[in-house]
């Protein structure tokens, strides 16, 4: 028999640490490869991790609350093998995160505005100047709340991998700041007096109500903030017509979720559209990282769900170019469903390079999406319409009433101009359009 560790494998875009919320297993239980060992909460989702190998639990180290780094060890298993493996992590595990999906970079959340920067930046940087500026989300977030500047969050000593700041750090330097206690993880800065102030401290007047925003709610707000500070947004409009999409819709759904097992929404007819426009446009399947473009060779399509208590989430299709229409169909509701009953994993919300959003299901006729980072644009598909049309056949033209729909295609102008995004943009309402209305259920 041999030990093996357990460590925290990668967790998506940005995320360098977690919180471990509950252990699903106890020491003695045997677990198989990929059974849910303990379940953690990150700035993204709450998810489960599974164990990487067939064998004995042994060792949990790390207990519920606690805040750990991507990459840590968190617990041994007892394994088959003939020799037992040492238990001393390397400088190199310690430093370098698994590595993710081959078109995935990892970026870091920019520090109250910096640039993002690629893996291979941040790296260069960290071992330079190891309290460089580059923090969590849930640390930036915590800052912003609580007031902090940059020059205090730069003065803590991290305690985290790299001597970053974890979580723990900053609750820590609040809980302190102002008193003689503890200097080795406070600093001398004064809190400035343009400070925002605590929203603990605010006070209603009237028939006003504060509600604290949820863990959710404010990474979505500073994600999307920090999206407008990076890109150059810039939005086009097209109006396409969708007849013969409606009218094949309505024509075979009932004959689809009886083949399949599953219903037919336009979603997955509108990613298609959109990934076939990637296949003929693959500079929109790109990234930034400084005066680099990062062409992703996996179209990985994202899609916005909104979920029951109003906010929002993007999980992914990795390789959407590889599903059939039937497979997006199922790819689509399975990544709605568990969405809306909090059961995405971590890899589910990894790896975008494109995203869509389906406003048309809130009754909105079009709209201007934000861009998600580190991606450079996103689509949004307005509401269908009847409306009148003009319609031209040999004979002349005629007026008729036509399904139509707006699309707003938002992209980042310092590397996609007005003619690629225009001609992309196009080319997804060119697909939708030439739709076969005899098309076979495949």
């Amino acid at each position: 028999m041999k030990i093996v560790d357990m460590v925290m494998p990668q967790m998506g875009e940005g995320i360098i640490e977690c919180t471990v919320l509950n252990w699903l297993k106890n020491i003695g239980d045997v677990v198989e490869a990929d059974d849910s060992v303990l379940e953690v909460a990150t700035d993204k989702v709450d998810t489960e991790v599974p164990s990487p190998h067939t064998g004995t639990l042994v060792e949990l180290l790390v207990k519920e609350g606690d805040v750990i780094t991507i990459g840590s060890t968190v617990a041994r298993l007892e394994v088959a093998g003939e020799a037992e493996t040492s238990h001393e992590p390397t400088k190199a595990k310690e430093s370098t995160a698994p590595e993710s999906e081959s078109t995935a970079v990892e970026t870091v959340v920019p520090a109250y505005g910096l640039p993002t920067l690629g893996e291979s930046s941040l790296s260069a940087t960290v071992e330079s100047d190891s309290n460089s500026g580059f923090f969590s989300p849930l640390v930036l977030s915590i800052a912003k709340e609580e007031g902090v500047s940059m020059e205090e969050l730069r003065q803590i000593t991290g305690t985290g991998l790299e001597q970053r700041v974890t979580k723990k750090d900053i609750i820590h330097y609040v809980k302190t700041r102002g008193t003689t206690a503890d200097t080795a993880t406070q600093s001398p800065v004064s809190k400035p007096s343009s400070s925002p102030t605590p929203s603990a401290n605010y006070t209603s007047g009237g028939n006003t109500e504060i509600v604290e925003m949820d863990r959710m709610r404010k990474m979505i707000s500073q994600r999307m903030v920090e999206s407008k500070q990076t890109s150059a947004h810039v939005t086009s409009f097209i109006e396409t017509d969708m007849t013969n999409i409606v009218q094949w819709r309505n024509a075979v759904k009932n004959d689809f979720k009886k083949q399949n097992g599953e219903p037919i929404t336009f979603t997955p007819i509108l990613i298609e559209a959109v990934v076939k426009a990637i296949k003929e446009y693959p500079l929109i399947n790109v990234s930034v990282d400084g005066d680099k473009l990062l062409i992703k060779k996996d179209i990985n399509i994202g899609m916005a769900v909104a979920l029951p208590n109003g906010n929002l989430i993007v999980p992914v299709i990795h390789q959407a170019d590889q599903y059939n229409l039937i497979g997006l169909a199922k790819k689509v509701n399975d990544l709605a469903n568990r969405a809306r009953n909090n059961k995405l994993k971590a890899e589910d919300l990894s790896g975008g390079t494109y995203t869509i959003s389906n406003i048309g299901t809130f009754g909105n006729i079009m709209g201007t999406p934000i861009i998600m980072q580190p991606q450079v644009a996103i689509m949004a598909f307005g509401a269908i319409q009847k409306k009148p049309s003009v319609i031209e056949t040999p004979q002349g033209d005629l007026l008729g009433i036509r399904q139509k729909m707006f699309i707003s295609h938002s992209y980042d102008h310092r590397v996609v101009d007005g003619s690629l995004g225009g001609m992309f943009l196009k080319a997804v309402s060119d697909n939708l359009e030439s739709f076969d209305p005899k098309r076979a259920i495949v």
